[in-house]
Formats: structure tokens, sequence, C-alpha cells
């Protein structure tokens, strides 16, 4: 059954809001990422110390993993809205406190041992790094990080609580903080000589003030009711640990792809790890803006759609916003793929003298082709959670764990034949198949899911149809572009600043004008959409009081 019209203006109008906050943060929080990676970047380079640095984090990174911290709000927040629903707000905090009891319990106990055994597991992280000093230096900044994952994982569940209230802007503004106490540790690192160590105290402190406090403040203004309680008996627990099981103990490949690299990039020379992750952080700023935000800023109205039984309504929903996305992160590709090198140049290589042009341009390399799974990446957040808004965690850690298993061989063979471009080509590969497939098993599981209803799927065009007609016009506009380059790197050479700017700037407009021209011609009706909103938006602006 359809929401009246005023229903559908609220529900649309709490989206909208969300969105902003979000998209808001996101774009926020991916700027200041790349502020705090361009510190990184001028701090130690390209460099061994830069190499173990990043590889510190995948075994915090496991830990938060293994407890599920990445699905946190996706998993508690329709048990929260249960009973809230119910109006049993203190059923909600009592679920809070028992599930929150849990993972402080377990978290600590995960993060005593390995900081025990971290050397032996260091062994594991990244094989590749045997000198007897780079060991010891893993170890150590893997040791600073690791408590970080309490304040993480603890602070996960905190917002979630928020964000179940539709209370955003705490939640979203806790990674901006968390990113500024990493650039506050390192800048006073190279004060005090401490290197990659001031980075990973960073680390520690942000998490402390970040996605930890900022939520408690939120929640302790808006009535949290936290109980000394710990029951397996709870059903609230029960279903926490049921949802989250196959998160725990699956190896998708959107979580171990990172892994998977940082592992095969060891055996690597100097630098290439460094390029590799210097390479995502830029990719991450379209995936964050253009699929993170519409993901978590519509995932609690997403549930209640589905919890109403409006399966249907659900899902046209869940594909016009992955369409939305797709016309946005295909051209953002463009950009990215046309001008990668002027924005690596930018961000890390001037006035550094740590970061050399060189380095740049393998940068720039490894960004182009990690870039072509860029749509992926951004599509797996809002399809991912369209699983999730049905109760269904099992299908996408499976189909993920089966694509990294099927894969990994794919990763060594490229890394040997190809080295850093290579494992960006083996990303890229790995990212598309899990989407296709996630994205053909979720058509279905809705169809089965409104069938049972009395329901049909909207008729419109698919996920896959957008793909293809953006993805077309990506590759050509990209084509295209790369000739421009040619001839527009003549006409404008040099790595001045001024210059460097003025080609990028020409070649990232080029190429999205020209992409949008063919977008327009091969249908994508969503873009039609997207340029009247920002007209309409412009008029109302100019139009005289």
């Amino acid at each position: 059954m359809a929401d009246s019209p005023p229903a559908a203006n609220s529900r649309n109008r709490t989206i909208a809001i969300a969105s902003a906050i979000w998209g808001a943060s996101i774009f926020l929080s991916r700027i200041i990422g790349l502020v705090r990676e361009q510190i990184v970047g001028r701090t130690l380079g390209a460099s061994r110390e830069a190499d173990l640095y990043f590889a510190s984090f995948t075994l915090p990174d496991f830990l938060n993993y293994l407890l599920a911290a990445g699905a946190l709000s996706i998993v508690f927040i329709p048990i929260f809205l249960e009973h809230l629903q119910k109006g049993d707000e203190d059923g909600g905090w009592r679920a809070f406190s028992v599930i929150a009891n849990f993972i402080a319990v377990v978290g600590t106990l995960g993060i005593v041992l390995m900081m025990v055994f971290a050397r032996p597991l260091a062994g594991i992280v990244a094989p590749g790094f045997t000198e007897a000093g780079e060991i010891d230096t893993l170890v150590r900044l893997m040791r600073i990080i690791l408590p970080a994952q309490f304040f993480h994982i603890v602070g996960g569940l905190l917002s979630a609580t928020l964000q179940a209230q539709d209370r955003h802007a705490l939640p979203a503004t806790a990674p901006l903080v968390y990113s500024v106490g990493i650039i506050l540790g390192g800048l006073l690192g190279a004060t005090f000589g401490l290197g990659a160590d001031g980075f990973a105290w960073g680390v520690l402190v942000g998490s402390i003030v970040g996605p930890f406090g900022m939520p408690l403040y939120g929640c302790l203004r808006h009535g949290m009711r936290w109980h000394p309680t710990l029951s397996f008996r709870n059903p609230d627990l029960g279903r926490y640990l049921f949802l989250s099981l196959p998160i725990m103990l699956g190896f998708s490949i959107v979580l171990v792809d990172q892994w998977i690299i940082k592992n095969q990039a060891s055996f690597l020379p100097a630098g290439d790890l460094s390029y590799l992750q210097y390479a995502r952080t830029l990719m991450n700023v379209p995936i964050g803006v253009f699929g993170m935000a519409l993901g978590v800023a519509s995932y609690p109205t997403l549930s209640r759609t589905v919890a109403s039984g409006r399966i249907d309504e659900a899902y046209g929903v869940l594909v016009h916003a992955v369409r939305l996305m797709l016309v946005a992160t295909f051209a953002a590709e463009v950009a990215i793929t046309l001008a990668g090198f002027e924005a690596v140049y930018l961000i890390w290589g001037a006035f550094a003298s740590r970061f050399t042009p060189t380095d740049a341009a393998a940068t720039a390399t490894v960004l182009s082709f990690m870039s072509i799974g860029l749509c992926g990446w951004a599509a797996q957040t809002l399809i991912g959670r369209g699983f999730y808004a049905l109760g269904s965690t099992w299908m996408p850690t499976i189909i993920g764990t089966i694509a990294t298993i099927v894969l990994i061989p794919l990763y060594v063979v490229l890394r040997q034949q190809a080295g850093a471009v290579g494992l960006a080509i083996a990303s890229s590969v790995a990212i598309l198949a899990y989407v296709l497939v996630l994205g053909f098993m979720q058509r279905r599981r809705f169809e089965r899911e409104a069938r049972a209803r009395g329901q049909v799927l909207p008729k419109e065009a698919g996920m896959l149809d957008g793909a293809a007609r953006a993805g077309a016009a990506a590759a050509i506009a990209i084509a295209a572009g790369l000739a421009f380059r040619t001839v527009l790197v003549d006409w404008l050479p040099g790595l001045g600043i001024g210059v460097v700017l003025l080609r990028g700037a020409m070649l990232s407009l080029a190429g999205i004008a020209f992409y949008a021209l063919l977008a327009r011609l091969f249908g994508l009706k969503e873009l039609a959409e997207v340029t009247a909103r920002i007209t309409a938006r412009f008029k109302r602006r100019r139009k005289p009081a």
C-alpha cells in the first residue's frame, strides 16, 4: 500500500536532511582525510616508513572486522527501532546495554591478545617485511593503534542509537574529529622527530575524542540509560549475534581487499604500498560523497519502509538511489583518470621534498587502474544495505567470501606480473564481479519478498541498465580525454602550481562535459533530473525577493 502524500513527503524530507548532513560530513571527512594523507606524504613520503605505517592498520582493522564494527549501525538500528516503534524506549536502552557490554568485554580481550602476540602476527600481516628494524617498527605501531579499536567499536554502537532516532549531526561529525586527531598527532610527531609514531598516537587520541566521545555526549544529552548487565539469554543480544555472525565469520572482498593488497604489496619495492594507499585515499572521496552518504542517510528510512511491508516502494527507492549514484561516480572516474597526476601532485608533491614528481606519476598510474572499480565500491554501500534492511546478512557475506577465495590468486599473479598496477587491476576486477553478482541476487530477493506480500516490483530500468549506459559514456569520455591530455601537456608543460591547477581543471571540466553529453545521448534520465534540480535551485537563488 502506497504512502499518503504527507507521509511520503515527510519520509523524503527526513532522507533529504539526513543525506545533506552525511553528504556534507563525508565530503568534509574526505577532504580532511586528504589533508591528513597529505601531511603523511609530506612527512613520510613514499618510503618504507610510510609503508610500515599503512601496514600497521591491518591487524587493528581485522579486530574491528571480527566484532562486526563496520556493520554495527546496520545490525543494531533495526533492533533499537523495533523497541522505539513499540513505545518501549527503556527496552531499546536495555538492548543497547547488553550488546555494548558484550562488545566491550570481547573487544578488550581481543586487544590484549593481539598486543601480546603482535610480533608473530606481524609476519602474517606483512610477510614481505623481513628486516629486524622493519618488524620492530611495525609491531610498535600496531600496539599503539590497537587500543583505538575499543573506542571505534563501542562508539559505533553509540552512533547507531542516535541514527535510529534520526539524530545524525554528532555521528556525522565524529570522523572529522578523528582525522583532526591524526593530523595533530602527525604534526606534533614531526616537531619532535617521532615520525610515524606521531600519527599512530594521533589515531588513538582521535578515536577517543571523535568516534567514541562525540556520540557518547549525544547519547547522554538524549537520556541514555546504560545498564551494567550482560546476559547471553537476552533475545536482543541473540539477534545481534545471529545477524552479525556471517559478517564476523565471512571474509567479504569489500573489507579483505585492503588486507590482501597490503599483504602482497609488502613484497614490492619500498614506496609501492604507499602509492596504493595514496591512490585509494583519493578514490575514497567520491566513494564517500556519492555512495556512503546516500547509504548511511537512507538506511533508517529504508528499514522502516521494509518493516511496514512496502517492499515494492523500498526497492524503487533503492534502484533510483543507485542510478543517481552511478551517474555521479562515473563522472568522478572520468575526472580522476584524466587529471589524476595533477591531483596527486598538488596534494602530495607540491612543495614537498619526500614525494617527487616520479612518485606522483606512479601514484596517478595506480589510481587510474584502481578507479575502474570506483562505481563498484560506491554501489556496494547501497546494495548491501538493501539486504540488511531485509534482515539478510548472510547473502552479501557468502557472495563476498566466495569472491575472495576465488580471486586471491588473481592478486598474487597480477602482483607478480605488474607490481602495484597489477594489484590495482585485481582490486577493480574483484569489486566489480562482487557487485554484479550481489545486485542480481538482491533483485531476486526483493522479488521473492514482494510476491509474498502480493506486490510487484517497479518495472522501471534497473541498476545494471544504468551502470551500462553510464559506463559506456565514461569509457568514451576517458578515451577522448586521454587524447586531449597528450595535446594539453605539450601546450601547458611544467610543474608550476598555476600550470598544474589550470591543466587539471581543463582536463576535469572537458572530460565531465563530454561525459554528460554522452550520458544524455544514451538516455540516462537521472542526469536530466540532477541538472533540473541544480537549475531550479540556481533560479530560486537569483529570483528577486
